[in-house]
């Protein structure tokens, strides 16, 4: 057995949370080093028996729970907005790429083409259909109103 391996355990034992038992034992009976290394942590941990212990003050575990979530928030808050950023940054690069896309195809004559049609006919549409505005209007009215009065006396017939 090497000294490494033995002082790896010495603290425990000198706790009392070991006992030194086979391989270990032989090795703290015959190395000096192993052995005063021992005899120092047993001292050490008289010491620390032998202090007395402080009490928390009142309210500690309260505040420090408080801060320990004051600081998870304030992380995660920082989370977020690295999120956020880095998505809007994602979205300007996309829509910067479909905007030189569009330029660069010759798509955007094309379009403008496309949104006048599309505007001419609607117009067209619009003035085929204002005629009959006031009686789909109407018609509109009298079938909430129906659904009013069919509604109110459902309601009542439940009461």
């Amino acid at each position: 057995m090497f000294c490494d391996e033995a002082l790896d355990s010495v603290e425990a034992i000198a706790a009392g949370e070991l006992t030194p038992e086979g391989r270990i034992a032989a090795h703290l009976a015959t190395c000096p080093n192993c052995a005063a290394a021992l005899a120092s942590a047993r001292r050490l941990e008289q010491l620390l028996q032998a202090r007395p212990v402080q009490q928390a003050p009142p309210q500690f575990t309260v505040r420090t729970m408080a801060t320990l979530r004051r600081r998870r928030w304030r992380s995660e808050q920082f989370l977020d907005v690295g999120f956020n950023v880095a998505l809007g940054l994602v979205a300007l690069v996309v829509g910067a790429g479909i905007w030189m896309f569009v330029h660069r195809s010759g798509l955007v004559s094309v379009s403008n083409d496309a949104v006048n049609v599309v505007s001419a006919n609607v117009v067209s549409l619009a003035h085929r259909i204002a005629p009959s505005v006031p009686l789909y209007a109407g018609a509109t009215a009298l079938v909430v109103t129906a659904l009013g009065v069919w509604w109110w006396a459902e309601r009542d017939a439940a009461l």
